[in-house]
C-alpha cells in the first residue's frame, strides 16, 4: 500500500484518488529561499511521495517531487542538492533507502523517464540503479523480509524480487495507492486502492477485496495481525482482519491523507494533502508538526 475494471476506468479511479490528495499549502518558510541556479525560488519538497526513520542516526526522511529532505528542527533540508522525482521511497536498514521514480531535471536527455529500482547506502547522498530502469516507476515499495514487493504504475502490476531487487516476477494486476506486508509471512500482502483495500495469501499472484474495508490511500502491518492505515479525509484507522475498522485518530487541521509510514505500531509518520508532515507517538491519537512547507512551494 485488487478488483478494479480495467483500462480506462481504472485510470479514472487512480486519478479520483489522486485528486482527493492533492490540496493548497500552508504557512511557515522551512526549506531554501533560492533554488539550484540561486536565482529561481527553491521549489520545496513538491508533493510528498513517502516518509522513514532512518535506523542510523533516528533522523526522519521525506521524499518527494523535488528530492528526498531530511527534517530536523522544521527544516527541510534537500540531500545532496539532487531534484529527482523520489517514489516509492522506503528505508530497509541504516543509512540504507530503496525508491523509484524520474531523473533530476539536471539529468534530462541522459537518463531514461523511469528509474526503476534504486538504492542508496548513504542516506540518499548517491544512488545506484538495481533494475528495470527505463521499465518501472514503483510508486510503491514494500519490504517484506526475504521478498520485496513493488507496484509498477506503468504494467500497473505487482512485480515480486526475492534477491532484494535486481530480478523481478510480474504478478497480480490491481490498482494499489499503497502496499503492505503481514511481519511473520511474506505471502500476506494487503494493497490500498482509494476506495478499499485489497488481500493475497500467495505472495500477490492474486488479490481478493476485502468486504466493507473504507476507502484506504495508506495501509501498513506493523505488527502481526494489526492493520493501521489512513483514509483519503485523514483519519487514521486500525483493524485485525481488513473488516471492521475502529478510527484511532485524525490528522490536525482537517488534512487529507496522503502517506503513513508506521515505525512501531504507537510511531506513525504522515503527511496530508498539504505536505505537512506529523508525528504521532501514540498510535495515532494526537499528532505534533514535524514540516510545514514554506507558502508558494510547488506541490504539483
Amino acid at each position: 500500500m485488487t478488483r478494479i475494471p480495467r483500462r480506462r476506468p481504472r485510470a479514472l479511479i487512480l486519478l479520483a484518488a489522486a485528486g482527493l490528495l492533492l490540496a493548497a499549502c500552508s504557512a511557515t518558510d522551512t526549506t531554501a529561499e533560492t533554488g539550484r541556479d540561486g536565482a529561481a525560488p527553491d521549489p520545496g519538497t513538491g508533493h510528498l511521495h513517502g516518509l522513514g526513520v532512518d535506523p542510523a542516526d533516528g533522523a526522519v526522511y521525506a521524499a518527494g517531487h523535488h528530492g528526498v529532505f531530511r527534517l530536523d528542527g522544521g527544516t527541510a533540508t534537500r540531500v545532496a542538492d539532487r531534484y529527482q522525482d523520489t517514489m516509492g521511497f522506503t528505508v530497509t536498514g541504516p543509512a540504507t533507502f530503496l525508491a523509484s521514480g524520474h531523473p533530476d531535471p539536471a539529468e534530462s536527455g541522459t537518463r531514461p523517464a523511469h528509474l526503476g529500482l534504486i538504492q542508496s547506502t548513504d542516506a540518499g547522498r548517491t544512488w545506484q540503479t538495481l533494475s528495470a530502469e527505463g521499465e518501472a516507476d514503483f510508486h510503491a515499495l514494500e519490504n517484506a523480509g526475504e521478498v520485496l514487493y513493488g507496484f509498477d504504475s506503468q504494467s500497473e502490476r505487482v512485480w515480486a524480487s526475492t534477491d532484494g531487487g535486481p530480478k523481478w516476477a510480474k504478478r497480480a494486476d490491481v490498482a494499489a495507492l499503497d502496499l503492505a506486508s503481514h511481519p511473520d509471512s511474506a505471502t500476506t500482502v494487503w494493497a490500498a486502492t482509494g476506495t478499499g483495500l485489497s488481500r493475497s495469501d500467495d505472495g500477490a499472484r492474486t488479490f481478493r477485496p476485502v468486504p466493507s474495508s473504507p476507502g484506504l490511500v495508506a495501509v501498513e502491518e506493523p505488527e502481526p495481525g494489526r492493520l493501521l492505515a489512513l483514509t483519503a479525509d485523514g483519519r487514521v484507522v486500525a483493524s485485525r482482519d481488513g473488516r471492521t475498522w475502529t478510527e484511532k485518530g485524525r490528522l490536525p487541521a482537517g488534512g487529507e491523507g496522503r502517506v503513513l509510514t508506521a515505525v512501531t505500531s504507537q510511531r506513525l509518520l504522515a503527511s496530508d494533502s498539504g505536505d505537512v508532515v506529523y508525528e504521532s507517538v501514540d498510535g495515532g491519537r494526537t499528532w505534533v508538526l514535524l514540516h510545514r512547507p514554506a507558502i508558494g512551494s510547488d506541490h504539483s
